[in-house]
C-alpha cells in the first residue's frame, strides 16, 4: 500500500538510494530533539485517537446491526492478522525506505479509504463486505506504520533519552484509552456514522503534517525528501527476491542475539497466554459480578456497562500512572532493560492471577488498577533496549517482527481460551494464564543475568550461520 510502485524498475538493493541509507541517531548536544519528538508523539496520538475513535464507532455500528458473534469475531480477524501479516514487510521497508514517509503515507491512504467508506454510508450502499474491507486494509496500513514509528524514534532522540520518550509514548497512548471510547460513545449519539468517519481523516491530516514538520538530524535534506540518486536499478520481478533476502537477514540477525530474540519470543508468548485471557474481562465481569452493585459515593456502579466502564477505567489510570513513573523515576533508575522487562512479566502474572481470584468487584478494580500499573514496566524497557541494541539498517525489521508475533499471539491466543471459557469457570482462565507468565518473566531474568548489554548493536552477534528456520 506504501510502496506504490508502477514503473518497471527500483533500486538495486546492493546500492541502495541516499535517501534509504540509515541516518546517525540523534546527538545528546543536539537540543532540537525535543521538538522533534514533540511533533511526532502529538501527530501520532492525534492521529491514534481519530482512528480508536472510528474504530469503536465501526465495531458499536457492526453490534447493533447484527446482533452476531460470528461477525464480532470476524471483525477481530480482519483488524488483526492483516497488520502481523504486513508488519513483518512493512520492517524490511523501514530499514531501506524512507521513514517519515512510511508514517505518513499510510495515514494518508486509510485516510482516503475512509473518506470512501463514509460516502459509501452516506448514500446507503454500504454494507458488510465493505466495512470488514476497509476495516483489513486499515489494519494493513498499520503494519507499515507502526515498524517505521518505533524504529524512527531513536533515529530522532538521543539514545539517553529514549526510555523516557518511550514512557511518555506509552502513557499517551493509555490516555488515548481513556478518551477513545468516551467520545465515540459522544459522537454516536449526536452524528451519523459517515459523520463521524471524518474525524479520523481529519486528525489524520493534522499527523501528517506535524510528522512533516520533523527535520531529520545528519539527513542534509536527503531523507527528508525521500528522492532518489541515479545508480544501478533491478527488474520489479526482482523486488519480491529482495524483499525475501531482507526478511531473511532480519529473522537471522534477530535470532543471533539472544537478549533481542527473547524480548520478541517473550512478548509473543505473553501476548498469547495473558494478553488474550484478558480480552476475557466482559465475560468475567458479566458472570460473576453482574448482581454486584458498588457504591462509590458520587455514583452508583449498578448495570453492566456501568462496570465494565470502570474496568477500562481503572486499568487505563494504572497505566498512564505507570507510564509518568516510567518516563520520571524509572529513566533514570533502569540500567538493564532487560531484567525490567522481566520483572514486568513477573508482576503482570501475579495480578492476572489475582484477577481470577478477586472475591469481590471493589478488589477486582483494584488488582485491575495495578495490573495498568505493572504494564509499562515490562512495555516501554522491551522498546527501548531493541532501539538500543539493534543496530540502525535492522531497527525495522526487528520491530517489524516484534509486531508480527505480538499480533499474532492475541487471536491464536483468543482461539484456545476463548472456547475453554465456555467448558470451566472464567476465573481459572485468569489464574491459569498469569501463573503460565510469572515462569516466562523469571526466564527473562535469567538471560539478563548470563548475558549483557552490548557495547555496540553488532556485539554479541556471533557468526552462527544462517537462521536456523529459514
Amino acid at each position: 500500500m506504501s510502496t506504490n510502485i508502477s514503473s518497471t524498475e527500483i533500486p538495486t538493493p546492493s546500492q541502495p538510494p541516499a535517501s534509504t541509507l540509515p541516518q546517525p541517531p540523534a546527538s545528546p548536544q543536539d537540543t532540537t530533539w525535543k521538538q522533534r519528538v514533540a511533533l511526532l508523539l502529538t501527530g501520532q496520538t492525534l492521529s491514534l485517537l481519530g482512528s480508536s475513535v472510528v474504530q469503536y464507532a465501526i465495531f458499536w455500528h457492526l453490534v447493533m446491526q447484527s446482533d452476531s458473534g460470528s461477525v464480532m469475531a470476524s471483525a477481530m480477524i480482519v483488524t488483526c492478522l492483516p497488520q502481523a501479516v504486513v508488519s513483518m514487510f512493512g520492517g524490511v521497508w523501514a530499514d531501506r525506505w524512507n521513514r517519515k514517509l512510511l508514517i505518513m503515507l499510510p495515514d494518508a491512504v486509510i485516510a482516503g479509504l475512509t473518506v470512501l467508506l463514509a460516502a459509501a454510508f452516506a448514500t446507503g450502499w454500504a454494507n458488510l463486505s465493505l466495512i470488514m474491507l476497509v476495516l483489513a486494509l486499515r489494519s494493513a496500513g498499520g503494519g507499515v506504520q507502526t515498524p517505521a514509528v518505533q524504529s524512527f524514534i531513536p533515529q530522532i532522540t538521543p539514545e539517553s533519552k529514549l526510555m523516557r520518550v518511550n514512557s511518555v509514548n506509552g502513557t499517551l497512548q493509555s490516555a488515548n484509552q481513556i478518551a477513545a471510547p468516551a467520545l465515540a460513545a459522544v459522537l454516536v449519539t449526536v452524528l451519523p456514522l459517515w459523520a463521524i468517519l471524518f474525524v479520523d481523516v481529519t486528525t489524520a491530516v493534522i499527523g501528517i503534517g506535524f510528522t512533516a514538520c520533523i527535520r531529520v538530524p545528519g539527513s542534509a535534506g536527503v531523507q527528508e525528501t525521500g528522492g532518489e540518486t541515479a545508480g544501478e536499478t533491478v527488474a520489479v520481478p526482482d523486488a519480491a527476491a529482495r524483499v525475501i533476502r531482507d526478511l531473511r537477514e532480519g529473522f537471522a540477525y534477530t535470532w543471533r542475539s539472544r537478549r533481542i530474540r527473547s524480548v520478541i519470543l517473550g512478548n509473543a508468548l505473553v501476548c498469547f497466554i495473558n494478553v488474550a485471557p484478558m480480552n476475557l474481562t466482559l465475560l468475567l465481569i458479566n458472570r460473576e459480578y453482574r448482581h454486584d452493585d458498588l457504591n462509590l459515593g458520587f455514583a452508583v456502579l449498578s448495570s453492566t456497562s456501568d462496570k465494565l466502564a470502570a474496568n477500562e477505567l481503572a486499568w487505563s489510570i494504572g497505566m498512564i500512572l505507570g507510564g509518568l513513573l516510567m518516563s520520571s523515576i524509572g529513566a533514570k533508575r533502569i540500567h538493564d532493560c532487560l531484567r525490567a522487562v522481566a520483572v514486568g512479566f513477573v508482576l503482570i502474572g501475579i495480578t492476572t492471577a489475582g484477577l481470577g481470584l478477586a472475591p469481590t468487584l471493589p478488589v477486582f478494580l483494584i488488582i485491575d488498577f495495578l495490573t495498568g500499573l505493572a504494564t509499562p514496566l515490562a512495555a516501554s524497557p522491551a522498546f527501548t533496549m531493541l532501539q538500543q541494541e539493534s543496530s540502525e539498517d535492522m531497527q525495522g525489521r526487528v520491530f517489524g517482527l516484534l509486531n508480527a508475533f505480538s499480533t499474532f499471539g492475541t487471536p491464536l491466543g483468543m482461539m484456545v481460551f476463548g472456547p475453554l471459557s465456555d467448558m470451566i469457570d472464567v476465573r481459572l482462565i485468569f489464574i491459569i494464564g498469569g501463573a503460565l507468565t510469572i515462569p516466562l518473566g523469571c526466564w527473562l531474568a535469567h538471560v539478563g543475568a548470563v548475558t549483557r548489554r552490548p557495547s555496540s548493536p553488532e556485539e554479541g552477534l556471533p557468526n552462527t550461520g544462517p537462521f536456523p528456520y529459514a
